[in-house]
């Protein structure tokens, strides 16, 4: 239904929250430009979105319904699935007489009232509701649903068959049967499922002395998720097995593979490995979420001169662009997000990776195979022939990828790739130990990304201001005036203010935010190769002398970002140093 923008008009200007001054011009500004007069409104920060809301409905003559303090029950919650409920803002919170009422943001969203319509098989009722109310209630989606993975767990377990010391002297088709038992396909499934809704980055299984223990990595740092009885170990490590593709009978030696599956509509991959441990295998899962690019190098957490130096080098067509970091970082997240910026049907782009782990459209990806000798070396090697404009290497490892990638660079490809190292300006010299010829690198690096990830605050939170003293003990006085300057440059505080003015945040914990945190992004520097730090890497400077001249010209260093982002209330300063100290 499409709302009468003159009745939108009379009825926003009776409501009182705007003047009429402000009504009236974005009236005026909605003739010019086509837009619709509330979206004027919200955008200039005349009227919140949820008075909108409310004002449209009663405009279209759709109850407005408020679930901010309402219990649904789980049975109802349990009708939509909760990624089609959080992707949509649909909530199913009434059943009665074969209809069922939801609650949604957006009344005008016709193909997700259909989708609701076809899954549910009854008459839907539209009711408008506001961001408030849809985050309780999609809450108590989390709270019913690991209730409910608590109650299959419990129970599938009790039922499971023991696998004993025989199991070795079993053949792989009396294995492939105890992985098929039904419980044990259960608890798999359901561990996997409860890992994809709770966000988690990797699942960890570990068995030990008295029990199985299942932890979940959610937005970088490790929690018990639940405890499962000794005897399930064996037989949910060889369902693991069975899914992945690995060798049943191979209990002695690490084992790597890979599945996939569709969990209400959202396709995810899991990484599998596999470790023989003292009592028993231990079994880590990383989650890859398919379409999992999307991002934009903002959304990462670039900002200000950061991103215009990355712009800058992927507008070359030569050169080598090198994100740095220690594992699980975000290092791939940055090259696939760049390499979605450089894919365009004029250029061909080919890369070498272990694993692949996204899929790119228009891309070739080659995943390394060391066991039948296809490495990132002869990989890379192959590459080149492949006429690539692009050339993406997964990590440099060696002295002999690094010296291929620089000169693929030299002879006409713009090549990425990563580097584990704990800073931009330490790329040098490692690749320098690797064997790589100076003149050479200075002539084909164009800038340096190094990385960390920190936890994302809450919207809700507590703020305070430092003192002198307090940020002495954080950080030296330039970090904090670098940071600052940013700021200024970014038009984020007045150049008159000073840093005392500037206002940091605390993480608050809530029903809603159980840490205070939710989610991540990346704190970073971009170290730029100008004329000054090819000539200081020509005079064989160190590390330090690298990053001094880096600072010189310009560059945030990791922990100046992260004071930054601190300070403009993404995340913490206890989180940034955190991560920095790691």
């Amino acid at each position: 239904m499409k709302i009468d923008e003159h009745q939108l008009h009379e009825f926003i200007a009776d409501s009182g929250l705007v003047s009429k001054k402000d009504v009236d011009a974005a009236a005026t500004e909605a003739k010019k430009t086509g837009k619709s007069l509330g979206d004027i409104l919200v955008s200039g920060g005349k009227i919140e979105e949820n008075d909108l809301r409310r004002i449209s409905a009663y405009v279209l003559g759709i109850p407005f319904v408020n679930l901010k303090d309402k219990k649904i029950d789980p049975e109802l919650l349990s009708l939509i699935p909760e990624p089609i409920a959080r992707n949509n803002n649909i909530i199913v919170y009434n059943k009665k007489d074969g209809e069922v009422e939801v609650a949604m943001l957006d009344t005008k969203d016709l193909a997700a009232i259909d989708n609701v319509r076809k899954k549910i098989g009854l008459k839907v009722r539209v009711r408008l509701t506001d961001d408030a109310s849809i985050k309780n209630a999609l809450l108590q989606y989390q709270k019913s649903l690991k209730e409910e993975f608590g109650d299959i767990i419990s129970r599938e377990s009790k039922s499971i068959k023991v696998i004993d010391e025989s199991t070795k002297d079993k053949t792989e088709a009396e294995l492939l049967k105890i992985a098929a038992d039904l419980p044990v396909v259960r608890i798999v499934e359901t561990l996997l499922k409860h890992a994809i809704i709770q966000k988690a980055s990797d699942i960890h299984i570990e068995p030990s002395e008295h029990e199985v223990i299942v932890r979940y990595r959610v937005d970088g740092l490790l929690h018990d998720a639940m405890t499962l009885p000794k005897e399930a170990g064996p037989s949910i490590a060889a369902r693991i097995k069975v899914l992945s593709s690995l060798k049943l009978d191979e209990k002695r030696l690490p084992q790597d593979g890979r599945f996939k599956i569709d969990s209400d509509g959202e396709k995810v991959s899991f990484r599998v490995s596999t470790l023989p441990t003292f009592y028993g295998e231990k079994v880590v899962m990383r989650l890859l979420r398919e379409g999992g690019g999307g991002f934009s190098l903002d959304t990462l957490g670039f900002h200000g001169q950061n991103l215009e130096r990355i712009h800058q080098a992927t507008q070359q067509k030569t050169g080598l662009i090198l994100v740095t970091g220690p594992t699980g970082s975000g290092k791939t997240t940055t090259l696939y997000t760049i390499l979605d910026i450089l894919n365009t049907p004029d250029v061909n782009i080919s890369t070498v990776e272990d694993p692949i782990e996204y899929q790119m459209p228009r891309v070739n990806q080659t995943q390394v195979n060391p066991r039948i000798g296809l490495t990132f070396e002869s990989g890379l090697r192959s590459l080149v022939r492949q006429d690539p404009d692009i050339i993406m290497v997964g990590e440099i490892r060696d002295k002999e990828t690094a010296a291929l990638a620089i000169n693929a660079a030299l002879t006409g490809h713009l090549v990425l790739a990563t580097l584990h190292t704990n800073s931009a300006a330490g790329a040098i010299p490692r690749l320098l130990d690797m064997g790589a010829e100076r003149f050479l690198l200075s002539s084909t690096l164009r800038v340096i990304i190094g990385q960390r990830l920190v936890r994302k605050l809450c919207e809700k939170r507590e703020e305070y201001t430092l003192n002198k003293t307090a940020r002495d003990k954080i950080a030296r006085t330039d970090h904090f005036d670098a940071a600052f300057q940013a700021l200024v440059e970014e038009k984020l505080v007045k150049p008159k203010s000073s840093i005392d003015d500037v206002t940091f945040y605390h993480p608050v914990k809530s029903s809603e935010c159980e840490s205070g945190y939710d989610g991540r992004i990346g704190i970073h520097e971009v170290l730029r190769m100008s004329e000054g730090m090819r000539e200081m890497m020509m005079q064989n400077t160190n590390t330090d002398g690298l990053e001094a001249q880096a600072r010189k010209e310009g560059m945030l260093t990791m922990l100046e970002d992260g004071l930054y982002k601190a300070a403009v209330g993404t995340t913490s300063l206890e989180e940034v140093l955190r991560v920095i100290s790691e």
